[in-house]
């Protein structure tokens, strides 16, 4: 990066005014705004490269998402079915997510149990689904596991009985609606949910399906899922404390084996975010991108985002792990795919962000940060003048991209 983006990088986070005694950025809405909210159902506050889902209520959350993606005022913007699942296994939640790929691009919504939740029955009377026939004799919801039964709606069910058998079904259904199997699997441990949420933006992108380990080994029903494929690509995230090297050499019984991510839930997710093997991985290593964000102590919440990874945005699920602290790593990677221009911003490339919080959660000084981060600045591309100073270190190229390349994937150790 050039001496001149860094530049324009302090100008714009001295403007952005992040510190608790500044003003907050943000009005509260009155009564009207309010109300035209809770019609709409969409999200609330924004910056000019980020939108928040004001909400730590992953019902909520999802329900918004769901309705700001469909949001039906064009054929192309109905949804055609969504997948209902119970809130309170995030691991079924974690692997509904695949149903939001193509053919089916059924977004999830949460069940309380057996009780549909107010907002997912408005949600679900907002989208009003068109029927899927890739989902099967024009379902409009996919049940997955044990959930409610909404009622006047045509219905198809996804059986199982634990987060292992609910994934094993996703898996089966998709590949059914799609005719055929994947060849690439995303391994997460059942055990760590603050290292597996990354996965869920990937699979609703590619509907890649996600299979679940522990740290004692494959539960029978896992080692089922994997049996159904040939030989597939099978990409363990997270680090060897949460999924063992014990674990991932027994994997190797099933497919080739490959670990991606880092040691702590903020590195794994930018591991993930960076990592490409062939057509596999986001490869964001270059301005021009959507991110979504969301907390590390809230999981489930931060899922509730990954639609917006299949449409939209397209983009990887980043986390933060503090409520008004930028982690070191995740500055470092914004500034390095930061977009530039050198004469017409117009011109350029964008980078932009969809937020799930409350202002508690994640407050507005932070949501400054990263608005500042993703916005476009421009680039001196002047070589630098001759001094007799110390020659400063080599900076990061005008594009955003890394100075040096991704290294390669490994096998796992």
């Amino acid at each position: 990066m050039t001496y001149g983006v860094v530049a324009a990088l302090c100008a714009t986070l001295a403007l952005a005014g992040c510190g608790d005694d500044e003003p907050s950025p943000f009005q509260a809405p009155g009564e009207a705004e309010e109300a035209a909210v809770a019609d709409l159902g969409l999200p609330v506050l924004a910056t000019r490269n980020t939108t928040r889902v004001s909400t730590n209520d992953p019902v909520q959350a999802a329900a918004s998402v769901a309705r700001a993606i469909y949001s039906g005022g064009a054929a192309e913007t109905k949804a055609r079915a969504v997948a209902l699942v119970d809130r309170r296994d995030w691991r079924s939640v974690l692997a509904a997510t695949a149903l939001m790929a193509p053919p089916l691009g059924a977004p999830v919504l949460l069940s309380d149990g057996d009780d549909l939740p107010e907002a997912s029955e408005d949600a679900l009377e907002a989208l009003a689904p068109t029927g899927s026939d890739a989902a099967g004799g024009r379902a409009q919801v996919i049940r997955v596991g044990a959930t409610a039964r909404p009622d006047g709606l045509r219905a198809t069910n996804v059986d199982g009985t634990d987060p292992y058998a609910v994934a094993l079904g996703v898996d089966r259904f998709a590949a059914a609606a799609r005719k055929r199997q994947s060849n690439r699997i995303l391994v997460v441990s059942a055990d760590a949910p603050e290292y597996a949420a990354p996965a869920a933006a990937w699979a609703a992108k590619t509907g890649d399906p996600i299979a679940f380990v522990t740290k004692a080994g494959i539960p029978p029903v896992t080692a089922r899922q994997l049996r159904d494929h040939q030989d597939p690509a099978l990409y363990v995230l997270g680090p060897s404390k949460v999924v063992p090297p014990a674990v991932s050499k027994a994997l190797r019984r099933y497919g080739k084996v490959r670990r991606v991510g880092g040691q702590d839930p903020v590195t794994n997710a930018i591991a993930f975010a960076r990592f490409r093997n062939g057509s596999f991985g986001w490869d964001i290593n270059q301005p021009g991108h959507g991110f979504t964000f969301g907390r590390t102590t809230d999981p489930l919440t931060a899922i509730t985002l990954a639609p917006l990874s299949a449409t939209g945005l397209h983009g990887p699920l980043l986390l933060l792990p503090d409520a008004d602290a930028l982690p070191a790593p995740v500055q470092e990677f914004l500034l390095d795919v930061r977009p530039g221009y050198q004469s017409d911003p117009s011109k350029g490339v964008y980078n932009r962000a969809w937020i799930v919080g409350d202002p508690e959660a994640i407050t507005p000084g932070l949501q400054s940060k990263l608005d500042a981060l993703l916005e476009i600045v421009p680039v001196d591309t002047r070589p630098p003048a001759t001094s007799t100073r110390a020659t400063p270190p080599p900076a990061r190229t005008t594009t955003g991209t890394t100075s040096a390349p991704t290294p390669p994937p490994s096998r796992d150790r």
